[in-house]
């Protein structure tokens, strides 16, 4: 298939990356697992027998006219442990290889399909200017973008920091996550070659 850039030059890409059918399930489970993996799931809280003391008991069985009691550290009491105390877990979820690259082929050729896809010959900054930044963006009629290089550019990323709506990063660095969160997806020409050879 052929995809156009802004300069209407024409770039041929393999249909196996970029014009499958889109598999929604498939992308909703590869993005909850994308937000699980990210959970820490470092929670603690302690339980009775996690709390300091409570090892006495507080008063006899019987004899005293009050509830019976085996410790002052039980979930009821004040300075007692917790019921159901939350522990720290793993929330992670495992997708295999196989799945999340068809989970990105998939993202990848609804993003064309929609026309969110706006692929560039380059897009270098020769200082770093947020103005010439917003000024390059809205030349393409773009709010909102994830800017997708080859390559570091300190200038095009110390432009782009501060913007809320836009984020720069390499093609190492794309998850479905980031793909889905902006409007569109501005990508360098020589970037689409090198995710075209991952996907295909």
């Amino acid at each position: 298939m052929i995809i156009k850039s802004n300069t209407a030059k024409e770039i041929e890409v393999t249909d196996k990356a970029f014009a499958v059918d889109y598999n929604e399930s498939l992308v909703h489970q590869v993005i909850v697992s994308e937000f699980s993996n990210r959970r820490s799931g470092t929670k603690a809280q302690k339980n009775r027998s996690a709390v300091s003391g409570g090892g006495k008991k507080p008063w006899r069985q019987k004899g005293t006219g009050r509830a019976r009691a085996g410790t002052t550290r039980s979930n009821i009491w004040v300075g007692g442990g917790r019921a159901f105390a939350a522990q720290p877990r793993d929330h992670s979820k495992k997708i295999n290889k196989k799945m999340y690259l068809a989970a990105m082929r998939s993202i990848f050729s609804e993003l064309h399909r929609q026309e969110r896809l706006v692929v560039v010959d380059d897009f270098q900054l020769e200082a770093p200017k947020t103005k010439k930044f917003v000024e390059k963006v809205k030349s393409m009629g773009i709010s909102s973008a994830l800017v997708i290089v080859e390559s570091f550019d300190e200038n095009l990323w110390l432009s782009a920091r501060n913007l809320h709506g836009f984020e720069v990063c390499l093609t190492n660095q794309i998850n479905p996550i980031s793909l889905i969160e902006f409007e569109n997806v501005i990508v360098t020409s020589n970037a689409l070659k090198i995710i075209e050879e991952r996907l295909s």
